[in-house]
């Protein structure tokens, strides 16, 4: 599962194929072994759960680069590498 970003401590990454489980595009961010998976078209939860501080730089972090995720997500879907994104700064 390729990483995508990293800010502030929180991993982002998508899965290769990854269109089962959860239907919709979507990211998932890992915070000191907490995994959450958040749609890439709303930001919400759909699986998982983060600090509260760590989820809202999450959602606002998708809010900032949503097309750049969903273009990173056809890729991912269809098994190419999705490009990296830069993070928010600290």
């Amino acid at each position: 599962m390729p990483v995508i970003s990293s800010f502030h401590g929180i991993v982002i990454r998508m899965f290769y194929y990854d269109t089962d489980k959860h239907h919709v595009p979507h990211i998932h961010a890992e915070y000191q072994g907490q995994v959450a998976v958040y749609s890439i078209e709303d930001g919400n939860i759909l699986a998982g759960r983060l600090p509260t501080r760590k989820h809202r730089l999450v959602v606002a972090w998708i809010e900032l680069h949503q097309e750049e995720l969903l273009t990173d997500w056809s890729l991912a879907v269809s098994g190419r590498r999705p490009f990296p994104i830069r993070g928010l700064e600290p």
